[in-house]
């Protein structure tokens, strides 16, 4: 009885674990169904948030990409953890791809710190020529007037190359769902980056850039976006709501002849740069912790790999 209760045992657990396998796959593809739909939400409400037909983007929208670039990181993570495949667990080219992602991602953002630093340094400048505008009205339009709001020494971001010029696609389910999802990660959040560059610099073209060179996007949310984003870029260029209503306030002080005209358009200025300094101070706050996040997990990653090299060594001179 005792061995027949073993077999039956044996049995069923070997029936279950076929029940599972079976399962496998469908439960793979629901996972990374899942990871995609999360995706889609958020490319979804940065549609929602994007105004119908508007001439320009704004901060508050910029502040929404850099927010997406987040949520996308986190359905991923999450998206690992459902299919019970975590980093330690990945192969090679995996590895490989996602080094090389978050190095990229790492490098546009550093770019976008830069582009905030510079309109920071705008707005510094523009406070200090208010300050002047009683004393010295003269002096505080001759300072406006020298004011560069693009910021021209950024020409050049690092782009990520084609995401479809990928090395030989894994066979394994997990292996291969984390490929999938690696395609998706790239694709959503370079595009975004490059957005947000766009904005930040007034210089649309390494924005146009990417798009050719990046082919046609695996998200339909995506797609739609884009097209509307690059029409409005193509047809009217790409300035930032805030900073071309800045850059209006300024030029009208800057035109003011009037010591009470000057006064009230001083006024304007002024309310705008508060605005503006509000929203970016919002902005780098986000884009610093966006970059800390990133930074984590690579390092993460690289810890695993050195310690997995470190257990192979011991393993190897035990041997010995």
């Amino acid at each position: 009885m005792v061995l027949l209760a073993e077999r039956i045992s044996k049995l069923c657990s070997k029936m279950e674990n076929r029940k599972k396998q079976r399962r496998q796959p469908e439960a793979l593809s629901a996972s990374l169904q899942a990871f995609r739909s999360d995706v889609s939400n958020g490319v979804h409400q940065l549609c929602l948030g994007l105004t119908p037909g508007s001439e320009t983007l704004s901060l508050s929208w910029i502040l929404q990409c850099v927010q997406l670039i987040l949520i996308i990181n986190k359905a991923f993570a999450k998206l690992a953890v459902d299919i019970d495949y975590q980093m330690s667990k990945w192969k090679s080219q995996s590895v490989e791809e996602y080094l090389k992602y978050s190095l990229n991602l790492l490098d546009l953002l550093n770019s976008i710190s830069s582009s905030l630093s510079h309109l920071g340094e705008v707005r510094l400048s523009l406070a200090y020529s208010l300050s002047l505008v009683e004393s010295s009205p003269s002096s505080a339009i001759e300072h406006i007037k020298a004011i560069k709001f693009i910021n021209s020494s950024i020409k050049n971001f690092k782009g990520q190359g084609n995401i479809d010029d990928e090395k030989e696609i894994p066979c394994s389910g997990e292996e291969w769902i984390v490929h999938q999802a690696l395609i998706e990660l790239k694709s959503v959040g370079f595009w975004v980056c490059h957005v947000l560059l766009a904005g930040l610099t007034g210089d649309a073209k390494p924005y146009l850039k990417m798009r050719k060179s990046t082919g046609m996007f695996s998200n339909s949310s995506v797609i739609k976006l884009d097209m509307s984003i690059s029409e409005a870029i193509t047809d009217r260029g790409v300035v930032l709501k805030e900073v071309k209503e800045l850059k209006d306030a300024a030029d009208c002080v800057a035109a003011a002849t009037a010591n009470e005209n000057l006064s009230f358009r001083a006024e304007e200025m002024q309310r705008r740069l508060k605005s503006l300094e509000q929203l970016l101070d919002g902005l780098e706050k986000e884009v610093n912790s966006l970059f800390s996040k990133v930074l984590a997990g690579r390092n993460e990653l690289l810890d695993g790999i050195r310690h997995a090299n470190d257990s192979n060594l011991d393993s190897m001179y035990k041997c010995v």
